[in-house]
């Protein structure tokens, strides 16, 4: 399994989907076996689901060739440390608001040098314990992968000098709560969300990074790629339900208009 990390330092386009409300793992083997995913994040902060169900998640993800992060809230440095001992690759940082504020949440998830991440070996991460404390953090500090949302006005301000943080991986867009920013929600094509983008884009492409988006249409998908964007998102666990529902409907159409 290539991970996410490698795939982005390629500049190759990854594909993820979120799972939140139906975090089950038959929902995640489903999608990986279905191919065309290169992963899932998990979302912790709309749902705050229990640590066995994160656990099985990030199981079913690894049997099906799915590298997970998990989106949290940027307030509980325990909650970092856990999740990569859940065997999570990565974390995302939603609703960061600064770039002192995204240099904390690196140190959370990292060791010494670049952190102060608790040194525990006995999660999935460590091996259970059979990695030396040494390789695992040296190990650890290079492989695990860090995001930072930008969704907030602060944060599209401050996207050059969260870029430039050493230790985040991608800067990822959150369109909804950044047209709610701006005033026009649900406008994901308003010229002030577009100019948004184009400043978390040149912010990347200075400091040599990646960014991502959530993406709620092929016409926006297509000019975020445009711009750059190697991460999408383009769907998530309610709305594959909802979509398959209205297809159903669709195809069987004359028994639902009785």
């Amino acid at each position: 399994m290539q991970k996410i990390k490698e795939k982005l330092a390629h500049g190759q386009l990854v594909r993820v989907f979120a799972a939140g409300r139906v975090m089950h793992p038959n929902f995640i083997q489903a999608l990986g076996l279905q191919g065309g995913f290169d992963g899932v994040w998990l979302d912790h902060e709309h749902t705050g689901y229990s640590m066995e169900a994160f656990e099985s998640a990030n199981i079913a993800a690894r049997a099906v060739g799915l590298e997970s992060f998990v989106r949290i809230a940027p307030t509980d440095y325990a909650l970092v440390t856990r999740c990569f001992e859940g065997g999570a690759g990565g974390v995302m940082a939603a609703q960061i608001n600064s770039a002192e504020q995204a240099e904390q949440f690196v140190r959370w998830s990292k060791f010494y040098p670049r952190g102060l991440r608790g040194l525990n070996t006995g999660g999935f991460d460590g091996r259970f314990g059979s990695l030396p404390a040494k390789e695992f953090c040296e190990k650890a500090n290079k492989e695990t992968f860090v995001a930072i949302q930008i969704e907030t006005l602060q944060a599209v301000a401050e996207a050059d000098g969260i870029a430039a943080i050493e230790g985040v991986d991608l800067l990822f867009v959150g369109p909804s709560d950044l047209s709610q920013a701006y005033g026009v929600i649900g406008d994901f094509m308003h010229p002030d969300c577009q100019a948004a983008i184009d400043k978390v884009a040149a912010a990347c492409r200075k400091h040599g990074k990646q960014w991502g988006a959530v993406t709620p249409n092929p016409t926006h998908a297509e000019m975020l790629f445009e711009k750059g964007c190697r991460m999408l998102s383009p769907t998530n666990d309610v709305k594959l339900i909802g979509a398959g529902i209205a297809a159903v409907k669709q195809q069987f159409g004359k028994f639902f208009a009785m």
